[in-house]
């Protein structure tokens, strides 16, 4: 079957365990505060008006709408009180070069209006597609109930509609974690479509990972191109290891980074000279890629272009200037699907997790995470047959506890204790309104508007 022309549809996705008002340096909100800056905020003068898939989980949203409130201005006090005078500092005591380039850093932290209200900001977004996914980012294959199952996504769902105003079908799997049979859940929910790592099964640059899919329930699943992504996911040989770039690791003592990779003091215009001719070549390498046509999907977490990968959105911004150019049509994954007729293949078990497998969720060292969360699903399911007073608190604690980021820091070991801190708090809590005794203090904006249906469904 013909793939037809080929296109390039570019997925970003945003996401974040619910850390607001959950601590705060060096694990804690302060991880939200320095992605809106850095990531979310530029984000929105890059892709509006880009044929662009932008995935925003729930509970990143969830918290993008705490920043309405008190998160906001804490959110405005951590820019003026904490970021503008440590640069200051720590300028005060470095060499002229180094001097310079915090100084000019510092303006990353200019305060922003938008931050206020991002889900308002991405809603208004031209041309730019919206993807949702479970509620907390659960691992789907790993839940222990149908009924758990439709709380993850049935709550996911219906907090994008009511932040939105729809569904455009759009569902990112939490790890790109699939397994056979999955896809028989997701019609009941609206979902169209959903991207899928089959790399383990058909290898790097297969024609097959050009192929969206076709499932005998419905929804189409669009394999990630990983050849493609490799370029920007690299650690040791993609673009984001050149020397000119920032240097993530190596840091001030107040936690800035001044250094390029190469050791050497950083220059911001000559990294993003870099930057340019990384968006040429990979123009052309997606050019090369698309040459028998079909549909290159190339999905990056959001957080890798400004944060992790600092000179990424300047990347980002030269590829949708360049692709037009080099005669690469760009769309977003909705537009792939209607351009590229889908096949009828046969999907494998797999993440987009190391080893392309379930490990890193589900291993000794998480263990104990993994049956805590599923203890605590059979329960709650259990408890919602009897009605009890603080069903819902503890369906909300379920979703916390759900969240696939706690056995992913734990595995990387990215994030000291803090999980494990974060699994027994929520693990108690949830005991605790199982016994009708509410605890406190409360979730904040963690599922405000949770329907318990789905608990007691047939």
């Amino acid at each position: 079957m013909s793939r037809g022309p080929g296109a390039l549809a570019l997925l970003l996705h945003s996401h974040m365990p619910y850390v607001e008002g959950f601590g705060t340096w060096p694990f804690g909100e302060e991880w939200l505060w320095e992605a809106v800056a850095s990531v979310y905020v530029p984000l929105l003068d890059v892709v509006d008006g880009r044929p662009v898939t932008v995935g925003l989980t729930p509970v990143l949203c969830d918290q993008f709408e705490a920043m309405c409130g008190d998160a906001g201005d804490r959110y405005a006090a951590f820019l003026s009180d904490i970021r503008a005078p440590i640069h200051e500092e720590d300028a005060a005591h470095l060499e002229p070069d180094l001097a310079a380039e915090i100084r000019r850093a510092a303006g990353d932290y200019a305060y922003d209006d938008r931050a206020r209200d991002l889900v308002g900001a991405f809603g208004a977004l031209e041309r730019v597609e919206l993807w949702t996914s479970a509620a907390t980012h659960a691992l789907l294959p790993l839940l222990a109930t149908d009924a758990g199952l439709r709380l993850q996504l049935g709550t996911g769902v219906a907090s994008h509609e009511r932040r939105f105003g729809h569904f455009g079908g759009g569902l990112w799997l939490p790890e790109c974690a699939y397994e056979a049979g999955l896809e028989r859940d997701l019609p009941e929910h609206g979902v169209r479509a959903f991207c899928v790592d089959q790399t383990a099964a058909h290898g790097l640059g297969a024609p097959e990972q050009l192929e969206p899919v076709t499932t005998e329930a419905g929804p189409v699943a669009v394999p990630l191109d990983w050849q493609t992504v490799d370029l920007v996911w690299n650690d040791r040989d993609g673009y984001p290891t050149h020397p000119a770039y920032r240097d993530y690791h190596r840091r001030t003592v107040h936690d800035l980074k001044p250094w390029n990779n190469a050791g050497e003091p950083y220059h911001h215009a000559e990294a993003v000279e870099v930057a340019r001719e990384h968006a040429r070549d990979f123009v052309g390498r997606a050019v090369s890629r698309l040459a028998d046509g079909g549909l290159l999907c190339c999905a990056l977490d959001t957080e890798l272009l400004g944060h992790w990968w600092y000179e990424g959105q300047a990347w980002l911004a030269a590829v949708l200037e360049e692709a037009p150019a080099a005669g690469l049509e760009l769309v977003t994954v909705s537009e792939g699907i209607e351009r590229v007729e889908p096949v009828q293949r046969e999907l494998r078990a797999s993440t987009w997790g190391t080893g392309k497998d379930l490990s890193t969720w589900d291993s000794p060292l998480v263990a104990e995470i993994a049956f805590a969360a599923r203890r605590a699903e059979l329960r709650t399911v259990a408890a919602a047959a009897h009605a009890r007073p603080s069903l819902e608190r503890a369906a909300r604690e379920l979703l916390a506890l759900q969240s696939s980021d706690w056995a992913f820091q734990l595995t990387r070991d990215l994030a000291a204790d803090y999980p494990l801190q974060r699994v027994q708090a929520h693990h108690d809590a949830h005991q605790r309104a199982l016994k009708d005794s509410v605890p406190a203090p409360g979730l904040r904006n963690l599922a405000p508007h949770l329907d318990l249906a789905p608990l007691c469904a047939p």
